[in-house]
């Protein structure tokens, strides 16, 4: 469909019924003040856009879009763009194959708001790209368990195999957006390790059920990259997942926005009594 909004004339075609859009007819080279308003906006209310006409942007211009948004971050271990140390490069020939549902980097305190991807190589086939929507999960769990969840904190962990790198943080199960007000779900496969306040095998039993209901394909859009296409998604409320069924190389190029502090309910209990560190607790190690 044609939007127009602010004097800006969008073609904005959503991808599936849960989220996801891919937006046409606007130039990210040279983006406009009403341009980049019509952009946050269709943000907050699709979760993911995709530009598939964006071949070509330029390492300067991916930064400047990415900063509308805020501050841009340098990541502490993931290789860069020559001369651009905010641009990560993510080369499937290098080991950059995110298969596991996740949220990006919910092992810090404040994880980011939003990612800006542009994928500069991708093989002829495979490679897609999978996206879940976090509201319509809290919203699909039952009444009597919310209340439950909007009273739980969840720890996070990632920690490099050398022992170079190790984060560990705590954050409320369900979370709420600071921007639409809406609520959602906060735990995802790759990083959420425990919920502290509940015993260790009530922990893995309720996690269990939370990662199916983020992940149920009804909750889902899936993107097919082209070279040069961007997608950009709010790191909020959505989980990600890259689909490893090529063998081609794969290269990204990345920008993420520096988040701010995850906001619910207060723990309404304290830590289990049996409730051990998330590094000593990691569900990878069941």
């Amino acid at each position: 469909m044609t939007a127009i909004d602010n004097g800006v004339s969008l073609d904005v075609r959503p991808i599936s019924g849960a989220l996801g859009a891919e937006v046409r007819g606007i130039d990210l080279e040279e983006l406009t003040d009403a341009g980049f308003d019509r952009l946050h906006a269709l943000l907050l209310e699709h979760l993911v856009l995709f530009f598939p006409e964006a071949a070509g942007l330029s390492p300067q211009a991916h930064e400047a879009f990415g900063s509308r948004f805020g501050e841009l971050e340098v990541h502490p271990f993931l290789p860069k763009l020559d001369g651009h140390p905010r641009i990560v490069v993510l080369d499937s020939d290098q080991g950059a194959k995110a298969d596991v549902w996740h949220t990006d980097v919910t092992f810090s305190p404040s994880p980011p708001v939003a990612s800006i991807l542009q994928i500069v190589q991708c093989p002829p086939r495979g490679g897609d790209t999978l996206w879940s929507n976090q509201y319509l999960a809290y919203e699909a769990v039952s009444e009597p368990l919310r209340e439950l969840l909007d009273g739980l904190t969840a720890l996070h962990l990632f920690t490099l195999p050398d022992g170079s790198f190790r984060s560990e943080t705590e954050h409320p199960v369900v979370r709420e957006h600071p921007e639409t007000g809406r609520r959602s779900l906060y735990v995802n496969r790759m990083f959420t390790t425990r919920i502290p306040q509940l015993a260790k095998d009530e922990s893995d039993l309720l996690l269990d059920h939370l990662f199916a209901l983020s992940e149920r394909p009804e909750r889902t859009c899936r993107f097919r990259w082209t070279p040069g296409a961007i997608a950009l998604w709010d790191n909020r409320a959505t989980q990600h997942l890259a689909v490893n069924d090529y063998t081609e190389r794969r290269v990204g190029r990345r920008v993420t926005i520096l988040g701010d502090k995850p906001q619910g309910n207060s723990p309404r209990w304290g830590h289990h009594a049996g409730t051990e560190s998330a590094a000593q607790t990691t569900r990878a190690t069941r």
